[in-house]
Order: C-alpha cells, then sequence, then structure tokens
C-alpha cells in the first residue's frame, strides 16, 4: 500500500487566522506549510508538543533560545550540499543540449524524403546510397 497524503481541516477563530497567517509570513512560506510543519512535529514527538508564545520558550539554563531554534551544520554538510546543487545544475544544462540535439536529429529526420528499413528490403531490388 502506498503512503497517501489525507487531508485535515478544523476552525479557528479570527484573532488565531491572522496570527498563523503572521507567522507564514514571516517564515515566507504558506499558511499550509506552518500546518504542516506543526503536524509533522506533532507525529515527531508522539503528541507531546505544546505550543507556547515566543516570549515563554526558554531552555533548562533560563536562557532565552534563538527562535525559532537553529542548528550549526558542519561545513563539510555545507559544501557537499554546494557541490551537488553545482553538479545539478550542470546534469539540467547537459539534459537541455541533449534535447536540443535529440529535436535537430528529428527535424532531419522529418525532412527525409524516404527510409528504407534494411530488414524490409527485397533481395531482387537494387538501391543507391547517396
Amino acid at each position: 500500500m502506498g503512503n497517501k497524503n489525507k487531508t485535515v481541516s478544523f476552525r479557528v477563530n479570527e484573532d488565531a487566522f491572522d496570527a498563523l497567517q503572521r507567522i507564514a509570513e514571516e517564515r515566507d512560506i504558506s499558511l499550509s506549510a506552518v500546518f504542516r510543519d506543526y503536524v509533522d512535529m506533532l507525529v515527531e514527538h508522539d503528541g507531546r508538543v505544546e505550543v507556547v508564545p515566543e516570549d515563554r520558550v526558554a531552555d533548562r539554563e533560563g536562557e532565552t533560545p534563538s527562535f525559532p531554534p537553529t542548528v550549526e551544520v558542519p561545513k563539510s554538510f555545507v559544501r557537499e550540499h554546494e557541490r551537488l546543487e553545482l553538479e545539478s545544475e550542470h546534469l539540467r544544462e547537459q539534459l537541455e543540449e541533449y534535447k536540443r540535439y535529440a529535436t535537430e536529429l528529428q527535424d532531419r529526420l522529418d525532412g527525409q524524403e524516404e527510409v528504407i528499413l534494411l530488414d524490409e528490403l527485397d533481395e531482387d531490388e537494387e538501391y543507391r546510397l547517396r
């Protein structure tokens, strides 16, 4: 069985909706993505997620962490990601080049008068190649 997406809908009051829209705009994502992120987080933590205002978020030492939380990534990971992006861009360019070449070959083939398959040649007939 495939993993099919399901739709979940619920109602919120106008103030909550406006707040969610602001969050989405601040994060430069769609409102749907805000809900998907929340649901993913809820599932990942087995339902033990609490939504609290930013000013109440504090770590165990009493310091207020940056919000949203950030993660440090090794430079090697960043370099590998950049390398893969460059490689994928190069492969896209090659694909476009091959598509242009295939189109050119198809155009040449369409311009030919007649195509004779070697399997269909009669032994009695004579043909000259130009």
